[in-house]
């Protein structure tokens, strides 16, 4: 559903606050009639009206605010301070702005509140034609003079596209409902909103004639999910909306027993069901994967030899032939370069933000390919946009793990809004009401399919790290790239083999589909770019960058979660002991337990080997590496599920610029961030036991 909320903005200032309120001046129907209000579109809802404050005051840990409905006035409010820390507020003197804050409306009654605290905070109210003045005369001197462009604006859980329309009037809108022939030139945190619209207001309220510094607008948003109130103290300052109750889901909801269901069936299918219709694909698995861990079985204890070694002063010299290397790497994957051009995304904002842009201005396909679609708050407005999208004639399919989607959407998120209710199906939950197209990949013999690919309309794909989730968009450490020119055409064939493969038809569908030519219209220059791949018994990304540790001068770069893997850790201490700068960026807390405790080994072995580790502060997914001027980086982990099993897709590039666009804007920043570890961290017996297990397993 779209939603568009005028009562949004600036919110320059404030939440519950100490001090004397002003006489309230309530709006009324023709205060307004002049001032028409966009609402919040939600097919289902039959009332749209505006909720104008009759009465609103702030209590010690609860704020009350009435309203006037066709069915009579109503009595609202909830408590703020459970979720608004006041006091710290009061005490920061840094001058940063700790908001936005959104109080959801607790309860909403026909009786008047029994109890009202003594002495309550009453700020002065401001009528709806003065909110519209006031974010008129803002947003004027913050968007963009030139038509056809605006701004984004990441407020809390959303993020807004803020424009000028085709008849130059202030519109506000969830960025998943940006006109698709609009650009975005800007994006600015609500934070720097505050920090510009402050002085703003002050100089409105004094023109209004308006003395107090604590006041409530009436927004004039309406309906469900809307934002009808804004509180703003200007002493302190901050801001806080007041938000509308959201609409009751539609069809069935998460919960711990319907997971453990999908889980079973879904593994069972994998299996049973593969061995029917892709018994081709699910055998030759079998057997590579049993061959696989028996070699692994036998593998020595892997520093052994290099205990006695000294660990040597740092090259000085050249670094590796880049042009030899790539002759390289075109005998180690029997094919060439292709053309292309890359820009780097770190981290949610910036990804997200760019991807939401890219899907809404479609014009004629969207094809996903991700390894988890989670069933949380930010995937499902990703899902909620696809939908639109489809509805409106754009081509849209989703192809997603099965077991990697149905056991994220089992895990409870910590920072998940406290009053979102998840839906039980992520498949259905895409499918329903739409043209949205969804397959599921199996998962034979515990093998995943990690890759993470978006193809728009043939001319720009994007691929790397992340999924589709929260964590993603506000919690981890992260990198996707966006490309263009005819690497993306190497992607749109990626997809359609893994689309085919994902079928009913199975084995079947897959060989029709690659013995049918096909072509597909893409960008034309760039530089060179290197598709790499993990398929089934063609370990391309390890042996690729195996090489390139062995064939390195000068320094090697990695940043990776998940470092289990004992010939890649052999060989980067080898490199060490030849000279290499070899520096590693580990995640000081990671998300799973048994490879965190791996990872403590890991890192102790390597700082004993000279090579310099780095612990980056939270949690860091960027799967990444630089080894003298080469730069690799896309879905896999440095661990045997991406090197031998899961299928995996990373890009490679020599091209300088972008190699040390890498290093600049990734790896010296998270070197500057992190802390260097110097001594070994304590290790204990069941570390190695589950370092056992985590090289074989994960």
């Amino acid at each position: 559903m779209g939603r568009t909320r005028w009562g949004l903005m600036v919110a320059l200032a404030a939440l519950p606050a100490c001090g004397s309120g002003g006489t309230p001046a309530a709006g009324n129907a023709t205060d307004f009639a002049d001032y028409p209000t966009l609402v919040g579109r939600f097919a289902e809802e039959a009332d749209l009206s505006q909720l104008i404050a009759r009465e609103a005051f702030i209590g010690a840990d609860e704020f009350y605010v009435s309203y006037d409905t066709p069915a009579g006035p109503v009595y609202a409010g909830g408590n703020w301070s459970d979720r608004i820390d006041i006091l710290a507020v009061e005490q920061d003197t840094s001058g940063t702005y700790s908001g936005p804050y959104i109080l959801p409306l607790d309860y909403q009654q026909p009786e008047r509140w029994t109890e009202i605290p003594d002495r309550p905070i009453r700020p002065r109210q401001l009528r709806v034609e003065q909110w519209h003045r006031f974010r008129e005369s803002f947003f004027d001197s913050v968007l963009p003079e030139d038509g056809k462009a605006g701004v984004v604006m990441h407020f809390d859980s959303d993020d807004y596209f803020l424009y000028h329309n085709e008849i130059g009037n202030f519109e506000a809108r969830l960025l998943i409902d940006k006109p698709a022939d609009y650009t975005i030139v800007e994006q600015f945190s609500f934070a720097d909103l505050i920090g510009m619209g402050v002085p703003q207001l002050a100089v409105f309220l004094e023109g209004e004639g308006i003395a107090e510094r604590r006041v409530v607008f009436n927004t004039g948003d309406a309906g469900r999910y809307s934002l009808p109130f804004l509180y703003v103290d200007l002493d302190l300052p901050i801001a806080v909306f007041v938000r509308h109750a959201e609409s009751p889901r539609e069809g069935a909801v998460s919960g711990a027993g319907t997971q453990i269901a999908q889980s079973v069936g879904h593994v069972a299918h994998s299996h049973l069901g593969s061995l029917a219709v892709r018994p081709v694909s699910s055998i030759y698995r079998l057997l590579f994967v049993a061959a696989d861990a028996a070699v692994e079985t036998v593998r020595p204890t892997w520093l052994v030899n290099l205990e006695s070694q000294p660990v040597p002063p740092i090259n000085e010299g050249p670094g590796m032939d880049l042009d030899e290397w790539e002759k390289e790497l075109d005998r180690i994957t029997n094919r060439e370069a292709t053309l292309g051009t890359i820009d780097y995304l770190i981290d949610g904002e910036e990804y997200f933000t760019r991807l939401t842009d890219a899907i809404s201005s479609a014009r004629e396909l969207v094809y996903i390919r991700t390894y988890i679609f989670d069933n949380d708050d930010v995937a499902e407005r990703i899902g909620t946009l696809l939908k639109r999208r489809s509805n409106e004639g754009v081509d849209v399919k989703v192809l997603l793990d099965g077991l990697g989607t149905i056991m994220a959407t089992g895990a409870e998120g910590e920072t998940m809004p406290e009053d979102y209710v998840p839906p039980a199906s992520v498949r259905q939950s895409l499918e329903r009401g739409s043209n949205v197209d969804v397959r599921q990949a199996r998962n034979p013999w515990g093998a995943g399919d990690h890759v993470k690919t978006t193809i728009i309309d043939n001319a720009v794909a994007f691929t790397g790290g992340m999924n589709i989730g929260r964590e993603y968009r506000y919690e981890w450490h992260d990198l996707m790239v966006e490309v263009g020119g005819p690497v993306v055409e190497v992607l749109r064939q990626e997809f359609d083999d893994a689309w085919a493969h994902a079928g009913f038809m199975g084995d079947v569908g897959y060989f029709f589909h690659k013995i049918t030519p096909h072509g597909h219209r893409t960008g034309e220059g760039g530089y060179p770019v290197r598709v790499l791949f993990t398929r089934t018994g063609n370990a391309e990304i390890f042996r690729a960058q195996l090489a390139a540790i062995r064939n390195a001068q000068r320094y090697i770069y990695v940043q990776n979660a998940y470092l289990t893997d004992d010939a890649m850790l052999y060989e980067l201490a080898r490199a060490r002991k030849r000279g290499v700068d070899v520096r590693v960026i580990l995640p000081l807390a990671g998300n799973h337990g048994p490879v965190n405790q791996s990872n403590i080994l890991a890192a102790n072995a390597m700082l004993e080997h000279g090579i310099r580790v780095f612990l980056y502060p939270g949690m860091s997914h960027v799967k990444a590496a630089v080894f003298d001027g080469w730069a690799c980086f896309g879905s896999a982990n440095w661990d045997k599920l991406s090197f031998r099993v899961n299928k995996e897709l990373n890009l490679a590039t020599s091209y300088a610029p972008m190699v040390d666009e890498l290093i600049e804007r990734l790896f010296d920043k998270d070197f500057a961030e992190s802390v260097e570890l110097t001594e070994p961290f304590p290790a204990r017996w069941s570390d190695h036991l589950v370092e056992i297990v985590a090289d074989y397993m994960l």
